[in-house]
């Protein structure tokens, strides 16, 4: 039986939040409807996108500049 969308994301999250600029990891949508991988960015990093995936495991993966997370 495939991973889940959930289950890969969570393998392979502390890979991707150990990189510069990464600050989330998550489950979103494409346009399509279809369950993807979103890596979200504090700002533009070429640097770390030339090294991202566009597919784990079977899933599409997205990027995002989302800005810098704060707790609140």
């Amino acid at each position: 039986m495939p991973a889940t969308i959930h289950e890969v994301k969570t393998k392979h999250a502390p890979r991707f939040l150990a990189l510069p600029g990464v600050v989330s990891v998550g489950v979103g949508r494409d346009a399509g409807g279809d369950e993807v991988i979103v890596i979200g960015l504090d700002r533009a990093r070429p640097e770390t996108q030339a090294g991202l995936p566009t597919q784990l495991e079977g899933y599409a993966v997205r990027v995002q500049i989302i800005g810098t997370v704060k707790a609140r």
